[in-house]
């Protein structure tokens, strides 16, 4: 007898929702295709025509047609048929949005917070620094960045050794607890059984020119980077070898190294373009002239840098090319050559000078502003890290 009245409650609350009218919803997900426009992609998920010119028509002024890419996603959510949202997004910064408002629509860049932190990053090398960034929960980029600072000390694909370590207090860009990208490093410092102990320190002069030095003021940078590539390995040495292609013992007047391609290509020292051009063998070639004597020549290449050109000047870790599979060659690499004064050297066991320290004037200013990064970078000795590990720095 009691349950009588509990039913009937239950179906008077029922009731409004029973009696009122449910909208349906449907969500598709869709992304670019190779040589497939926006215009093209909402015909093919089935949109009408009239709302695909009103979507095309919202995000005019708002989004740059011309940069959508294969890969791009976009999400279409339909209400009775009729389109009710549209986003479209490129990266985790990159989003646009379409919304019905009325009878028309409004297209909008959505904005995204993104918060820059400073954090102390720790790295111990066991196979490679791809591997140590993963094991630190790291993106791998992190080790481009610090190929970057150390590029004229190191070479992160010959040097590194097991148990090195890896320590830089660098910007991260962050967005919803999600590592954006990375920004720039302040210091780092690298232990390694081959290459001993370097430490780095980023510096801006009086002049505005920003620099990495050494604790006592030298300069980290040299006169020469130690290889054309961040990130490559030797596939063929200096020296007499059976050529692949030729299938004889022939000379090789340079070094050569496995990459894919498309791999920027920095130039080792700042010159004077002399050669860029296909050279038949060589395939498409970039050489430069430097200081002293010597003259660099990068090979097999896929495509030239933007700008390059004979006679123009580049600068140090400039990108002058791409490297490819250009000439005769037997798969993607890039050949490296050194000339000193119209001979081929070898390029991996050249000595090259640091470029001018700190005045003894600036010293003091350099000291006193790096003073709270080598506090931040020796927080924990690399010594005892013990393993891969990130910690939390505050910001200078």
């Amino acid at each position: 007898m009691r349950i009588a009245p509990l039913l009937c409650l239950a179906a008077l609350l029922a009731a409004p929702f029973a009696s009122a009218s449910v909208s349906s919803y449907t969500v598709k997900n869709r992304r670019i295709e190779p040589r497939q426009t926006l215009a093209q992609a909402l015909h093919d998920a089935a949109l009408p025509d009239a709302q695909v010119e009103a979507v095309i028509s919202a995000l005019e002024g708002v989004f740059d047609f011309r940069k959508s890419r294969p890969g791009d996603q976009f999400r279409l959510v339909m209400r009775e048929g009729v389109l009710d949202f549209f986003d479209y997004r490129q990266s985790a910064v990159d989003e646009w949005q379409v919304r019905r408002d009325g009878d028309k629509y409004v297209g909008s860049k959505r904005t995204i917070e993104v918060e820059k932190q400073v954090t102390l990053v720790s790295l111990e090398i066991n196979s490679s620094l791809y591997e140590a960034a993963l094991a630190a929960g790291e993106d791998p980029s992190i080790g481009v960045v610090l190929a970057d600072v150390f590029a004229w000390d190191i070479d992160f694909y010959r040097d590194p050794r097991k148990g090195d370590k890896a320590r830089a207090l660098v910007e991260k860009f962050v967005s919803k607890g999600r590592v954006l990208r990375y920004g720039e490093v302040l210091a780092a410092a690298y232990e390694g059984g081959q290459v001993g102990k370097k430490r780095v320190f980023r510096y801006q002069e009086p002049n505005g020119q920003i620099n990495y030095f050494q604790e006592d003021g030298a300069s980290a940078k040299k006169t020469f980077l130690k290889s054309p590539l961040k990130y490559a390995h030797v596939t063929s040495g200096f020296g007499s070898r059976f050529h692949p292609v030729l299938q004889y013992l022939k000379a090789h007047n340079g070094v050569d190294y496995g990459t894919p391609i498309g791999t920027p290509v920095w130039v080792v020292a700042d010159g004077t373009v002399t050669k860029a051009q296909n050279t038949g063998p060589g395939g498409n070639t970039v050489c430069v002239r430097h200081i002293n004597g010597l003259e660099t020549c990068y090979l097999h290449l896929s495509k030239y840098g933007a700008g390059v050109r004979v006679g123009g000047r580049v600068s140090q870790k400039q990108v002058i090319a791409y490297s490819g599979n250009t000439g005769r060659s037997t798969g993607p690499h890039l050949h490296f050559a050194l000339k000193r004064n119209g001979q081929f050297v070898n390029p991996l066991n050249q000595k090259f000078p640091r470029a001018e320290p700190l005045s003894k004037a600036q010293l003091p200013d350099f000291l006193a502003k790096t003073k709270e990064l080598v506090s931040q970078l020796d927080s924990v000795s690399m010594a005892s890290a013990g393993g891969s590990s990130t910690h939390a720095a505050a910001t200078p």
